[in-house]
């Protein structure tokens, strides 16, 4: 939860929100910034916990069962793109973010907050080595995805980026968090 009250407050404007979940990040979003929220899940059990922590929020919160390679917004339609511990399910990244980019007004910023690879290579090879069956485990969670490196494939230039490892297993807890532009 700390990370996510690190990245969320930076969205603004019209934001779409990739893998809204059960709406985790609803309460850190600042509405005095933040005029609508898309939330796009392709979980219909998760669409409605988030339709219950949108209830009363300041700002329009409206909710889409797709994945993140669907999504049906105009070019240039949102300010903000914000992920959270999300890109490690989507199987396929660079279409997913090719989407967000194409959604991504001039300007607008994909803030992103996500696990992933460790630049420790004894933590990276347990990764390596966990990773087929914390898959199966995890609902397709990927433990050693090189986060940035997707973000620039899917047509992103990164323009801040923090990494740590936050508390707990230490395969699992190599964060990566910043805002990038469309390139």
């Amino acid at each position: 939860m700390r990370q996510r009250q690190k990245v969320v407050p930076r969205a603004r404007g019209r934001v779409l929100e990739i893998g809204i979940g059960s709406g985790l990040n609803l309460q850190f979003y600042d509405p005095a910034k933040v005029s609508r929220v898309w939330g796009l899940d392709p979980a219909p059990e998760m669409i409605q916990m988030a339709q219950r922590a949108a209830r009363a929020l300041p700002f329009e919160v409206e909710l889409i069962g797709l994945p993140g390679d669907e999504i049906p917004l105009g070019d240039a339609s949102v300010d903000s793109v914000l992920v959270t511990y999300t890109l490690c399910t989507i199987p396929d990244t660079t279409a997913a973010l090719r989407q967000m980019r194409r959604v991504l007004r001039p300007g607008g910023e994909l803030i992103f907050c996500e696990h992933g690879a460790a630049p420790d290579a004894s933590v990276r090879r347990w990764q390596d080595r966990l990773n087929p069956m914390w898959q199966r485990l995890a609902g397709g969670c990927n433990l050693n995805r090189a986060i940035p490196l997707l973000i620039e494939a899917g047509g992103f230039r990164i323009t801040s980026l923090d990494t740590m490892y936050i508390p707990g297993w230490r395969p699992g807890t190599f964060n990566y968090w910043g805002t990038a532009v469309s390139r």
